[in-house]
């Protein structure tokens, strides 16, 4: 087997080295590595959601897949442990839609259900939680378990400068295509495991790992500015500028929002007073941290 392997590995190799082919190599287990004196690490922890639909609201998980890994203050993954994965039967039939992009029937999940305390014991030593779309796995995961809550989260998708790096889209599986990988996606697990690989491998452009650029982006606080009872006649400049339109149902102001870095607050704010109210106006802000980015609570 090893000879077989060796030898699939050297023909990867010659035709790497054309400029005419490209060669994607299988996800595999990180091998773990030693930790370097000094480095201070903590344990993370990638989780994925499948669900019967994308309203946290009305559908329920169908699958949890969590990934625990050990990291460093350096953005370096260590090491990467036996992950939690299971299923679970929702309250209604599984969607047609659902099972062909997932696999996951009613036959599948038939009987199985996820403990949500076993889920709060097993992300108790957890220092960070990241998901690709935190802004989704998140308000799945905290409905059905209030103790990821109380954690910080970051997110694969939208805090590492992927296009700044030289990739093109922000699907997990078109960015692993793109660092020379493949996996058999659309299982939580699977996805679990090529986002933990991705994130440990270096970025094109600056050579930091996805990682570090992740962990760096997560610190920063920041602010969402709710642009309330802007003019109707702004909505094209505020959408150009990056807000996005909040229709109230969610108990939030109905509004259009963005979320800004602490030290751009001020300056944002200035320019909804000059550029789009036309006069000094009271603008609601809510603090945003890793403890609250991504949730229902901003």
């Amino acid at each position: 087997m090893e000879s077989g392997r060796s030898e699939l590995e050297t023909c990867a190799r010659v035709l790497d080295g054309s400029p005419d082919y490209r060669v994607l190599r299988r996800v595999s287990p990180l091998a773990e590595r030693p930790v370097p004196e000094g480095v201070q690490t903590r344990l993370g922890l990638f989780v994925d959601v499948e669900t019967t639909g994308l309203d946290p609201a009305a559908d329920e998980i169908v699958e949890l897949a969590m990934l625990p890994f050990v990291y460093g203050l350096d953005g370096v993954i260590y090491r990467v442990d036996p992950p939690f994965s299971q299923l679970r039967q929702p309250g209604r039939p599984i969607p047609a839609e659902v099972t062909r992009l997932t696999g996951i029937d009613d036959a599948l999940v038939a009987g199985h259900s996820i403990d949500p305390d076993a889920v709060a014991a097993f992300i108790a030593s957890a220092a960070l939680v990241l998901a690709h779309n935190a802004a989704f796995d998140r308000l799945f995961l905290e409905a059905f378990c209030d103790a990821f809550a109380a954690k910080p989260w970051g997110c694969s998708l939208t805090q590492v400068p992927w296009s700044e790096e030289g990739f093109e889209g922000g699907k997990l599986g078109h960015l692993v295509m793109q660092a020379g990988r493949f996996f058999d996606g659309h299982r939580a697990v699977n996805d679990c495991e090529a986002a933990v690989e991705l994130l440990s491998l270096p970025l094109p452009g600056s050579g930091r790992t996805a990682l570090s650029a992740l962990l760096a982006a997560a610190r920063v606080p920041g602010r969402r500015i709710w642009a309330t009872q802007a003019p109707f006649e702004a909505r094209a400049r505020l959408k150009a500028r990056g807000y996005r339109w909040n229709d109230g149902e969610n108990g939030r102001p109905k509004a259009w929002h963005i979320e800004v870095a602490e030290p751009a607050a001020e300056a944002e704010l200035r320019f909804l007073q000059a550029e789009v109210y036309g006069r000094e106006a009271e603008i609601p802000t809510t603090p945003v941290t890793a403890y609250n980015r991504f949730s229902a609570r901003v």
